[in-house]
């Protein structure tokens, strides 16, 4: 191992696996080629907010036009790409939750070190252990309550890692004396450890790449994947991405964005709750997204449906997936049977206007969903996809940005369920559970970025409730502790029920604590899982 690269996490069994010495050497080749080019794209964000702030406009970009304009496809799709109908997406921990996931009957499984998995190093490794044992099919366990064995199914799903965005750092690993980016570390490890194994198995590796805002993101992703490809010996083009456009800045640029990983993408992704929570940070300090209760904001929304819309055209028109974005519902046996008539419904719903706006596929968060939303697009699709299907409408800058009318639909109930989602999620993500179901829905940090987003704009404009009460701090703390008094009663009483020793870590009282800081506080923190990072 190089003297110049240090490992500060705890190193347990097995972990040398992964962080051996050749994949230390090889994540430390990326980082001193390319982090400097990070750092200042990342600083490249400050500077384009801060125009923003001071009243600048998001528009398509005129340095591009010619990208736009010209006729151009991106490169081949791998035959076991060419059917995404339906993904589902869930983190690479527990063992049991990336077993079912694999043998759900989604087509695609995209195992994610993002979202929904807290980055512990234990979370990350054995992340990347379990990965690794999953693609040589030597993974299994059981439950040791249950004794239920979980084994892999001769047929899986196609396999495709998410790792952390650009803004997120590794703090266990330093080159330097430097944190190496969460992207380099989480993409590094799994093309180092898999990429041959998983050519062997006739798949390839394949990549989600979140929260990019510009098109030199993309540009420097490339050149990523291209050292990577060059150093493992693989042909130019074997490493196939998928990109969420998930950043309202991302939505004006997704021709450029699929220009520029030409090569390695194979569609875009309508990644829809952090789209919403990015459409309120980036547009914060102006009134206008000042928005209804989220529940009365989705996909049916003209400014969301747009943003499909236009993703699905642009894709198309290269030849690339347009992929819908995820239904957080969750179908469990304990769940009460209209909650479940009502989940189903709710899903059903949203699934055929994915179709019938030409998506390729869509997400869900639970294998439940699999067979329902599998059955709504087998039955419609004519084939594999829908890559010769077009909305044809010309969405233009105002339809991107033109907000719902708020008028009486601020509710206490609307701030009660952010409130609610905030605190348990961020209580369980603290303890290192990066998704948990709150009110029968899949929460993680994208969902929950929604509820605080909202929380703090409308303390900010101290907006005015449909009964006329005030959105002020004094609200806040009485619904605040409200709803901690009954979120602690609750898990007391499942406590007891279950005997579930894990709640004994979790502190409701703090994740309090810390979500109302962020919803109060003068400065907007650009991701929650900044701060909340430095406290596990």
């Amino acid at each position: 191992m190089s003297k110049n690269i240090k490992i500060s996490g705890k190193i347990l069994s097995r972990y040398k696996e992964i962080i051996s010495d050749g994949a230390l050497e090889f994540i430390q080749q990326i980082h001193e080629k390319f982090d400097d080019t990070r750092i200042n794209l990342l600083n490249e964000r400050k500077k384009r907010q801060k125009k923003i702030d001071d009243g600048g406009k998001l528009d398509f970009l005129s340095e591009t036009k010619k990208i736009r304009e010209s006729d151009w496809k991106i490169k081949n799709i791998p035959q076991d790409l060419l059917k995404r109908q339906v993904e589902i997406t869930g983190p690479p921990v527990p063992k049991k939750m990336l077993i079912s996931a694999l043998n759900s009957g989604a087509d695609c499984y995209m195992t994610d070190f993002e979202d929904s998995l807290t980055p512990t190093f234990e979370n990350l490794i054995q992340g990347q252990l379990n990965v690794k044992d999953a693609i040589s099919r030597k993974i299994d366990f059981t439950d040791p309550q249950s004794k239920k064995e979980y084994k892999l199914n001769d047929k899986t799903a196609v396999l495709i890692i998410r790792p952390r965005g650009l803004h997120l750092s590794e703090k266990n690993v330093a080159v330097n004396g430097k944190r190496v980016s969460g992207t380099f570390f989480d993409l590094g490890l799994a093309l180092f450890h898999n990429a041959k194994k998983l050519i062997d198995n006739g798949s390839g590796p394949y990549f989600y790449l979140p929260k990019i805002e510009h098109y030199l993101e993309c540009r420097l992703l490339n050149d990523v994947i291209s050292f990577c490809e060059k150093k493992l010996n693989l042909e130019v083009g074997t490493v196939k991405v998928t990109v969420l456009i998930e950043t309202i800045n991302a939505v004006f640029q997704m021709d450029e964005f699929l220009w520029e990983l030409k090569d390695h993408i194979v569609g875009l992704n309508a990644g829809r709750w952090d789209y919403l929570f990015s459409y309120q940070k980036v547009y914060r300090n102006t009134k206008k997204v000042i928005l209804p209760d989220r529940s009365k904001v989705n996909m049916f929304t003209p400014f969301m449906s747009n943003y499909n819309k236009l993703l699905v055209d642009t894709c198309h028109k290269r030849g690339a997936f347009g992929m819908g974005g995820m239904s957080a519902q969750v179908i469990a046996k304990a769940n009460p049977t209209e909650i479940n008539e009502k989940a189903l419904a709710g899903v059903k719903k949203d699934k055929e206007r994915e179709l019938n706006q030409g998506n390729d596929g869509a997400w869900v968060a639970h294998p439940s969903l699999v067979e329902p939303v599998k059955n709504i697009f087998e039955k419609n699709f004519n084939g594999p996809n829908q890559l010769k299907k077009f909305n044809n409408e010309k969405i233009n800058r105002k339809d991107l940005l033109d907000e719902p009318k708020i008028d009486n639909a601020i509710t206490e109930l609307g701030i009660r369920e952010n409130l609610n989602e905030g605190i348990e999620y961020m209580a369980f993500w603290m303890i290192g559970t990066g998704c948990c179901v709150v009110n029968y829905l899949m929460a993680d940090a994208a969902t929950c970025e929604v509820s605080r987003a909202q929380l703090w704009i409308w303390l900010k404009y101290k907006v005015k409730l449909d009964d006329g009460r005030i959105v002020d701090e004094k609200l806040i703390e009485e619904l605040i502790q409200d709803e901690l008094n009954k979120i602690k009663n609750k898990f007391s009483v499942w406590r007891k029920k279950t005997n579930d020793k894990s709640l004994d870590n979790v502190s409701f009282d703090e994740a309090a604590k810390i979500f109302k800081v962020m919803i109060t506080k003068e400065n907007f923190d650009n991701f929650l899982t900044l701060p909340l990072y430095e406290k596990i």
